[in-house]
């Protein structure tokens, strides 16, 4: 099969605006005639369904949570960008485009980030109008702050709660489609298998999870928008909830995935506190905005740190070393996501870190205090303030800013992080790969669509802080409203749906199967039990960093745990009830089919790239030989690239591409 990414033609500025004046378009009257399925009520699915159905389409929208609302996009919390240039530092829709690529490793699609960066500016826009309370500075107007890998200030924010202001903005307009009648809301509903049909994907299978009645749902079109897999590592900073399912089963049915070993790993993270942890905790990234990131320059002092005996604020400038700062002085601490998680994890794989489990590194917020706090009293004609007086000032603008942060730090770790410095350490956090997409945002089933992060196409090896909340707006919003038009301009005249085809009948044949085999299979081991064996796989093998030899072993490992999952999962309760166990069990065998696959990906992959670093063989005594040197790992280290090729790669990169076989089926 080739795959054909439907890339237009001409210069990239200008692909998109001339693909919109020439795609078919459905009439207003005909959009009341076609029905269109979307997964997922986050920011991607929830903004897809408000825009469809103002549209005039008839949506059926899918929620696992007992309300939209309760989509892992609320847990975003720094910002989202936006090309628009409001603090006149420089910005634009290329520079926007540029970072993207470049804070990608090169490996995205440069025609969609493009499109990405254009259409940005309209989503903050949108949200205004949603009445989204983004924060303002003194004068009234939209304020920026910037996020890791960029030189500019483009990142819009609402404190540390963007992601919830702006899922509660796509929530209210989702309600208005509701009380319309033009979404029809199913939580409590989870997918469980897509239905293709004369090869096009009608329909979806979905469980009531309240009841444990198994439904069928027709449309014209089915819309992927159910977030990535991040917990295919189990301890991760997603919702536990969060889950591979419905990206699964549509590849499963034939849908291509890419990159699915493309992980990022978030930089500043509470560390875990033990064996007992069943998620981690995510400190927005904005925080490296004001906190310097170092360890002590010397072990003596960090042995004392561990054992209590000294505290980190008793060490002098001299005696810490502020790595990042030191390593990367343009950037500093602010330096992308991928660069400041190695880093951190070479620190501490050194004997630098600074926790009981030796995991953690300093985020000071110390500086800020004291800069900010001197402003202040110039601005408040205070005259020879005291110390006392100026980190009261400075922390006072802090906590304008980052105060939700601070509370949620200090509720978890016990410590004020406004008297002792944070401790963070890098985790699983969002997957850049998923399901293969063209640049309609069509997977390779036709009718079938995958957006934001269920969607592999726009951050290559690692993903630019702030961009997750512009990608899952821009598709649902601005991209796919077009394109998929385009697709259902051929259905108007189609009909309903029936969901009394073989291809339906078979569908929940097999789902019910699934389900009864959990129910009666008396096995000795709880679904969590085989979650946290393959979590420890993934982490130990496939995470931060890797080699062949490892690799080699992780695939058979998880082959292993997959069977003895099938043999021993024991599965209490009945399937006619609310049962998280029974739903968790199916996310779960998912992740062991991803986790086999994610380790296959990785092992053809020899290269660094992103938030993973690629080693050779161990050697005889244990130390990992460097393919590269640590400072150049990264194309984003390396100076240097060619300064022209990221801008037309993408016919090259994504045009035709034979396929011979599926990694995995």
């Amino acid at each position: 099969m080739a795959l054909d990414s439907k890339i237009p033609k001409g210069p990239i500025k200008d692909k998109w605006t001339d693909y919109k004046n020439h795609i078919n378009l459905v009439n207003p009257a005909n959009k009341r005639h076609i029905d269109v399925i979307v997964v997922g009520t986050g920011l991607a699915g929830g903004s897809a369904s408000a825009t469809l159905a103002e549209l005039g389409y008839n949506v059926k929208s899918f929620a696992y949570q007992d309300s939209p609302r309760r989509a892992h996009s609320i847990a975003a919390q720094g910002g989202i960008n936006a090309a628009k240039n409001y603090q006149g530092d420089g910005d634009s829709t290329y520079r926007l485009f540029y970072d993207t690529v470049k804070g990608g490793d090169y490996r995205s699609r440069e025609a969609n980030v493009y499109r990405l960066a254009e259409v940005s500016a309209n989503i903050i826009d949108q949200c205004v109008a949603q009445g989204v309370p983004f924060a303002r500075d003194y004068g009234g107007l939209l304020d920026n702050r910037s996020f890791g890998g960029v030189l500019v200030s483009r990142t819009f924010y609402a404190k540390g709660q963007t992601g919830q202001q702006l899922l509660l903005g796509a929530y209210s307009a989702m309600n208005r489609q509701i009380a319309r009648g033009k979404i029809e809301m199913f939580n409590r509903h989870e997918m469980l298998d897509v239905v293709v049909v004369d090869g096009k994907a009608r329909g979806i299978i979905a469980r009531n999870l309240v009841t444990g009645e198994i439904e069928r749902h027709s449309a014209h079109a089915v819309v992927i928008a159910s977030g990535g897999y991040g917990n295919v590592y189990f301890l991760s900073t997603n919702a536990m909830g969060s889950n591979v399912t419905a990206g699964w089963k549509v590849h499963k049915k034939g849908a291509y995935f890419a990159n699915p070993c493309y992980t990022q790993i978030h930089p500043t993270c509470i560390p875990r506190s033990g064996d007992y942890q069943s998620k981690l905790t995510l400190m927005s990234e904005s925080l490296r905005n004001d906190g310097r990131i170092w360890v002590p320059k010397n072990l003596d002092d960090v042995k004392a740190i561990r054992e209590g005996s000294k505290k980190p604020t008793e060490l002098t400038e001299d005696q810490r070393d502020y790595y990042l700062e030191r390593r990367y002085p343009a950037f500093g601490n602010l330096v992308p996501r991928d660069v400041a998680s190695r880093a951190a994890k070479e620190r501490c794989d050194a004997g630098y870190g600074v926790n009981a489990t030796g995991e953690a590194v300093y985020l000071d917020f110390a500086a800020s205090f004291e800069r900010y706090g001197k402003e202040q009293a110039k601005i408040q004609n205070i005259s020879n303030p005291s110390e006392a007086k100026i980190k009261e000032l400075g922390q006072e603008i802090v906590k304008a800013k980052y105060g939700n942060l601070f509370q949620m730090y200090e509720k978890i770790v016990d410590e004020n992080p406004y008297e002792t410095p944070m401790m963070i350490y890098p985790a699983v956090h969002y997957t850049m790969g998923g399901v293969w997409v063209d640049y309609n945002l069509m997977t390779t089933i036709p009718g079938c669509y995958a957006i934001g992060e269920a969607n592999f196409s726009d951050h290559g090896a690692n993903r630019l802080g702030a961009s997750a909340l512009m990608q899952g707006l821009a598709d649902g919003y601005f991209v796919l409203p077009y394109t998929i038009g385009d697709y259902l301009a051929d259905d108007i005249r189609t009909g309903k749906i029936s969901t009394e085809s073989s291809e339906f009948e078979a569908a929940e044949k097999e789902v019910t199967e699934r389900i009864e085999f959990f129910i009666n299979n008396k096995g000795t081991h709880s679904v969590d039990y085989y979650h946290k064996k393959l979590g420890k796989i993934m982490w130990d093998k496939c995470g931060m960093s890797r080699n062949a030899e490892g690799l080699e072993i992780a695939i058979e490992e998880i082959s292993a745990l997959r069977k003895d999952f099938w043999q021993n999962v024991n599965v209490p309760g009945t399937s006619t009830e609310y049962n998280e166990q029974l739903a968790k069990a199916g996310r779960v065998a998912d992740f062991l089919e991803l986790g086999e696959l994610f380790a296959k990906d990785a092992l053809v992959r020899e290269e660094s790239a992103g938030g993973h670093f690629r080693e050779e063989h161990q050697t005889e005594d244990g130390e990992a030989k460097r393919i590269k040197e640590f400072q150049f790992v990264s194309a984003w280290e390396y100076k240097g690239e060619p300064k022209d090729a990221v801008l037309h790669k993408e016919e090259l990169a994504y045009e035709n591409i034979e396929v011979k076989e599926r990694s995995y089926k």
